[in-house]
């Protein structure tokens, strides 16, 4: 199994890609890509840009990953409600290319967290609800709440009951493949 791992975030120190990389080392896989937003930044969409220049090659490189992962492991941080700017801008290049949906049919466990008790969910429910509709086959969801206080850096998830129920969903999302 080739998982391709990332944050919705272009934060150094992104809890979001915390709990990414804590969650793709309870996998057992072929082979884990962990990849950081910040090295697909790219202009704001327009489609000026796209008709005057093409499509940036950081987005292109983006969609041919997505295109060969088995599972899409992806955490979105929330801002505002809703994902963040540089999740969005990433997300609405590659939805522009031509004969594609963004997730290519490929697997998706998605995440959230946040600082706040309801763990990032209003960006949590507006993925779930829309990227099925960009290609993507919703295998596993799982949110952290109370970021601060259910993980630690050296530990992982502290909390019992939440570690529990994220190994629950890596052993049956695994069982898939």
């Amino acid at each position: 199994m080739k998982i391709l791992a990332f944050a919705g975030s272009n934060s150094k120190k992104s809890i979001n890609k915390q709990l990414v990389e804590f969650t793709v080392s309870k996998f057992t896989a072929d082979q884990i890509e962990i990849l950081d937003l910040n090295d697909f930044e790219v202009s704001i969409y327009s489609i000026d840009r796209e008709t005057e220049s093409g499509f940036p090659e950081a987005i292109l490189v983006l969609a041919e990953k997505i295109s060969h992962a088995d599972l899409i492991v992806l955490s979105l941080a929330e801002h505002n409600g809703s994902y963040s700017a540089a999740f969005k801008n990433v997300f609405d290049w590659v939805s522009r290319i031509p004969n594609r949906k963004v997730f290519d049919g490929g697997k998706l466990f998605l995440m959230s967290t946040s600082p706040g008790v309801r763990g990032g969910q209003s960006v949590f429910e507006t993925a779930t609800a829309r990227f099925s509709r960009d290609g993507a086959e919703l295998v596993a969801s799982f949110s952290l709440p109370s970021f601060y206080e259910n993980f630690k850096p050296d530990e992982g998830i502290v909390n019992p009951s939440l570690l529990s129920e994220l190994e629950s969903k890596i052993e049956a999302v695994q069982n898939l493949f």
